[in-house]
C-alpha cells in the first residue's frame, strides 16, 4: 500500500513538473486588452480609486528642462515637494502599504531614515516599434523549460501568468539598445562610513532589442541577449581591473569573464552568477543581486503572490542632482532628501530555495512596478528565516529613449547594519548616454583586456 501511495505521489508530482515546464502565451483576445484596458506593457491604465495612482496617458516623452543627453541629467519633478513622510511613530498606519524591508528600516533607524511620498507620475514609455513587437510577443512567446521563446524586442509576457515570467518581464525590460554609464560604488560600513570600491565606466548592449534582430537569432541560434563590459579606472587599487558579461536566454550558457591587471590577463569565471559575490562590487555584492535581480531562474520556485499598491522609490532623478556623492551618501542609508517615494501597483513575486539548490537567501520577496516591469525592491531572508537584506534599484527618466530605467541600486544588510550602493553618477559629467549601432569590440574578452590595460 504505501507502495502504491508513493508511486501515486511520485506520478503527481511528475504532473507538477510537466505542467509548469512550459507555459503558453495568451491568446489572441487577451492581447487584445493591450490595446484597450491595459497598457501596452500589460499594466493597468487606469488609476486606482482613491485617486492617489493616475491612469497611464502614455509616459513621459518630454525632454527635461536643463536636460543634457549625453551628460547631466535634470530632475522632470524638481518643483515638488513631498505631501507626507513616513517615519517610525506614523508608519503603522501606512504599514499595508510598505514592504517588511522598509519597515524594517524605519524601525532600525528611526531618527534618520524616512520615506517622502510625492505625487505619483506614471513615466513608463518605449517607442512604438517595442510596444509593436510587445503586443506580437504576447501571444508568440512561450516559456519552455525555464527557457523564453518567440520574443525578441519587447516585453515578452506583458499579461504575465506566472512569478517567472514577471522575472523575466524584468530581466529583458527596456532599457535602451547600447548605451554607456559612468559612476561609483561603495560600501556602507557598520558605522555609517561609505568606502568607495569602484569608480566604473560601464558599457551595455541587449541585442534583444536590436532592431535588425529576429527571433530565429535567439529561439535557435543562441544569440546573447544582453552584454555588459564594466571597466574600473579608480580607486587606484583596484583601476585596471574589467569584467565582461554575455547573458543568454538559455542561462546555462552565460559567460563571464574578469581581467586582473596584476595578471595582466582575462580569465573566465567558473560561476560567474547566483550568491557568488561578483568582482564588480569588490566581492560584497553578489551576481543576482545587481539591479535587484539578475541571476539564474532554476535555483528557486516562482511564486506569483499577486498585485499590491506599495509605496517605492520611484522616479528618482532627485538623487542625481548634488554634484557630489556625499550629499546623497548619509550614514547607514541614502539621505532621504533626494529620494523620492511614490504609491504605484507592483506585482509581487515570492521565490523560495528550490529542492536540491543551494542559496544564501532561503526566500525572496519581489516588487516589480506594473508599468516597467522594473523590480524596484526586494527582501531577502536567510535560512534561519531572519529578514536578511533588502534590495532596492531607483529609476530615472530618460524622455529621448523613451524609458524609466534603473539607475542606481544598492541594498541594506539589515543584520550586519552594512550596505551597498552601486552607481551614483553624481560627481560625472555625464550620466546614462545613448549610442547607436553597435560596437562588438567593446563586448568581447579580447576587447576587455585592451581596453583594461594600464
Amino acid at each position: 500500500m504505501n507502495k502504491v501511495l508513493a508511486i501515486g505521489k511520485g506520478l503527481a508530482l511528475l504532473a507538477c513538473v510537466i505542467a509548469n515546464s512550459s507555459h503558453a502565451s495568451v491568446s489572441a483576445d487577451q492581447a487584445q486588452r493591450l490595446k484597450g484596458e491595459l497598457t501596452p506593457f500589460g499594466a493597468e491604465k487606469a488609476g486606482n480609486k482613491d485617486g492617489s495612482i493616475p491612469a497611464w496617458t502614455g509616459g513621459l516623452t518630454t525632454p527635461t528642462a536643463g536636460d543634457l543627453p549625453g551628460g547631466r541629467r535634470g530632475d522632470p519633478f524638481k518643483d515638488e515637494k513631498p505631501q507626507f513622510s513616513i517615519t517610525a511613530q506614523n508608519m503603522d498606519k501606512y504599514a499595508g502599504n510598505l514592504s517588511d524591508g522598509t519597515k524594517a528600516m524605519l524601525k532600525r533607524y528611526p531618527n534618520t531614515f524616512r520615506v517622502d511620498v510625492y505625487p505619483t507620475h506614471r513615466t513608463a514609455a518605449a517607442p512604438q516599434w517595442v510596444n509593436d513587437n510587445t503586443f506580437a510577443n504576447a501571444t508568440r512567446a512561450t516559456l519552455d523549460a525555464g527557457v523564453p521563446k518567440g520574443a525578441y524586442g519587447g516585453i515578452p509576457y506583458p499579461i504575465a501568468k506566472s512569478g517567472e515570467e514577471v522575472m523575466w518581464n524584468h530581466v529583458l525590460r527596456w532599457r535602451g539598445m547600447r548605451f554607456e554609464h559612468f559612476n561609483n560604488w561603495y560600501q556602507i560600513l557598520a558605522d555609517g562610513r561609505a568606502v568607495m570600491v569602484t569608480d566604473a565606466v560601464i558599457n551595455e548592449q541587449l541585442p534583444y532589442y536590436d532592431k535588425d534582430s529576429n527571433l530565429e537569432q535567439f529561439d535557435s541560434q543562441g544569440k546573447p541577449f544582453w552584454q555588459v563590459a564594466i571597466r574600473n579606472i579608480g580607486p587606484p587599487l583596484r583601476a585596471g581591473e574589467a569584467l565582461l558579461a554575455h547573458e543568454y536566454l538559455d542561462q546555462s550558457k552565460l559567460q563571464t569573464w574578469v581581467y586582473l591587471k596584476g595578471q595582466r590577463r582575462v580569465r573566465k569565471l567558473p560561476n560567474g552568477c547566483c550568491d557568488t559575490p561578483t568582482p564588480a562590487a569588490a566581492g560584497v555584492m553578489t551576481f543576482d543581486e545587481m539591479y535587484t535581480w539578475t541571476g539564474k531562474m532554476d535555483r528557486f520556485d516562482w511564486k506569483l503572490v499577486g498585485k499590491e499598491e506599495m509605496y517605492i522609490p520611484y522616479n528618482t532623478n532627485r538623487l542625481t542632482q548634488p554634484a557630489s556623492d556625499e550629499a546623497v551618501l548619509s550614514g547607514s542609508h541614502l539621505n532621504p532628501d533626494y529620494v523620492r517615494w511614490e504609491k504605484h501597483r507592483v506585482w509581487v513575486v515570492e521565490a523560495n530555495v528550490r529542492d536540491g539548490q543551494r542559496h544564501q537567501a532561503a526566500k525572496s520577496r519581489y516588487y516589480c512596478d506594473e508599468d516597467t516591469w522594473i523590480c524596484v525592491m526586494a527582501d531577502r531572508w536567510d535560512g534561519k528565516g531572519q529578514l536578511w537584506r533588502t534590495l532596492w534599484s531607483m529609476t530615472t527618466v530618460v524622455p529621448e529613449l523613451p524609458a524609466t530605467v534603473i539607475s542606481s541600486f544598492g541594498y541594506y544588510d539589515l543584520l550586519a547594519g552594512t550596505g551597498f550602493v552601486a552607481q551614483l553618477p553624481n560627481t560625472k559629467p555625464k550620466h546614462y548616454v545613448l549610442h547607436e549601432g553597435a560596437s562588438d569590440s567593446v563586448f568581447s574578452p579580447t576587447g576587455l583586456a585592451g581596453n583594461s590595460v594600464r
